[in-house]
């Protein structure tokens, strides 16, 4: 950021090409500035889009104080005012003669404005060279540029909005992906769970069928051992009765 100071008209042309944003532009009276009050409104309005201040020291102008937003809002309100005022006169009077066939856009190669704008954006030209390249007075030029801020700006509001609608069926997709994941889950631990059950109770049948035969062969072996004592005692009575005979 630095100070500027005119000191005559001659000095304008080449403080307007340098100045900077937070740069102020310091002069004695608002007649070293320009000719006529239109110059002045331009010059005023150019040194407020470039974000620059502005003192003047004999009216007392000094924008650094907080109202730099409203003057330069100011100026370009009445430059404004009267390029329309002179436009309308102009219409009026082709309208009168049969001339008027509406106004007419100032045609700027897209490409080229694009390229020349980048060059001034990067820092590599002035604005005022950049006018130059492109044939376009400092309102027009930067009136596209504002047009193709807010081009940009609906652009990228655009994508914004097609990247939010992508995460958000993304996350729609995701969570049926889950939901179908966990039915799975619990299908499968299901199954599990009956396979489970229908092997404890496979070796519930076969621990009891080990019970039940460990039982029926002891009390198989039981039955010959009763057989045996009662064959060994019939044989002893016999024997008793041979021999009492």
């Amino acid at each position: 950021m630095k100070n500027v100071r005119i000191e005559e008209l001659n000095d304008l042309p080449s403080v307007l090409e340098e100045l900077a944003p937070g740069d102020c532009v310091e002069a004695e009276s608002l007649a070293l500035l320009a000719d006529s009050g239109k110059e002045l409104l331009d010059v005023l309005a150019e040194i407020g889009w470039r974000g620059a201040d502005f003192v003047s020291l004999r009216e007392g102008i000094d924008t650094r104080g907080g109202q730099g937003t409203s003057f330069f809002a100011l100026c370009r309100a009445l430059q404004e005012s009267d390029l329309f005022s002179r436009r309308r006169d102009g219409v009026e009077r082709a309208k009168a003669e049969g001339r008027y066939k509406g106004r007419k856009p100032i045609a700027v190669d897209g490409g080229l404005f694009d390229s020349v704008v980048a060059l001034w954006q990067s820092g590599q030209i002035t604005a005022r060279e950049a006018m130059a390249r492109l044939d376009l007075k400092p309102n027009t030029f930067y009136r596209r540029i504002k047009e193709m801020e807010e081009l940009k700006m609906k652009d990228y509001k655009k994508v914004e909005q097609e990247l939010r609608d992508e995460i958000k069926e993304a996350a729609k997709q995701s969570r049926k992906d889950l939901d179908d994941l966990k039915k799975q889950v619990k299908a499968e631990a299901k199954e599990i769970k009956k396979a489970a059950d229908e092997k404890l109770e496979l070796h519930d049948v076969e621990r009891e069928m080990r019970h039940d035969r460990a039982r029926a062969e002891a009390e198989h072996h039981d039955a010959v051992r009763q057989m045996k004592k009662d064959v060994e005692a019939e044989a002893k009575e016999l024997k008793k009765l041979m021999e009492n005979s």
